[in-house]
């Protein structure tokens, strides 16, 4: 589980990473080489800093994301009201599920939250279903209404 990363120190060359990577990579033997090259930077550099943002809790996620819905699949945002004592017991149940994309502690009433994602649509009310069962706690389930994209970018 991800934790809110606090007092982010971000350098020039982080900043034009985090930017050049939120146009994508190529489908190439080496992407990264090529984000390297557009950045004035040597591959192994390119690679340690996205590390090390990775690390530091900077960017909580890198990977290709797949719009399961258009590929006749679900998802979904869910939510619980965890108890602090077994915050963590719940965590491990909700990621044991291969359907749980990633999984954010809140300072919140619903201080967890989730997205499901699955290839076959009623497998995600049969995950939620199955977390309930198992943690004894309600699953609030937010099925998408509208898709936004919000791009970060910094100053660079």
């Amino acid at each position: 589980m991800q934790e809110p990363h606090t007092n982010a120190q971000l350098d020039l060359s982080d900043r034009r990473l985090i930017n050049r990577l939120q146009h994508g990579l190529t489908v190439s033997e080496r992407p990264y080489a090529e984000v390297a090259a557009a950045l004035g930077m040597g591959e192994d550099e390119v690679l340690a800093r996205l590390r090390g943002l990775l690390d530091a809790g900077i960017l909580t996620r890198f990977g290709p994301l797949y719009n399961a819905d258009r590929m006749g699949g679900a998802f979904t945002l869910a939510a619980m009201a965890v108890p602090e004592s077994a915050f963590d017991y719940v965590a491990d149940i909700v990621n044991a599920s291969p359907e749980v994309a990633h999984n954010y502690r809140r300072e919140h009433r619903l201080n967890m939250w989730f997205v499901l994602a699955s290839e076959d649509p009623e497998r995600i009310d049969e995950v939620i279903r199955n977390i309930e069962q198992s943690t004894g706690l309600q699953v609030h389930d937010f099925p998408k209404c509208e898709e936004f994209y919000v791009g970060l970018y910094l100053e660079a």
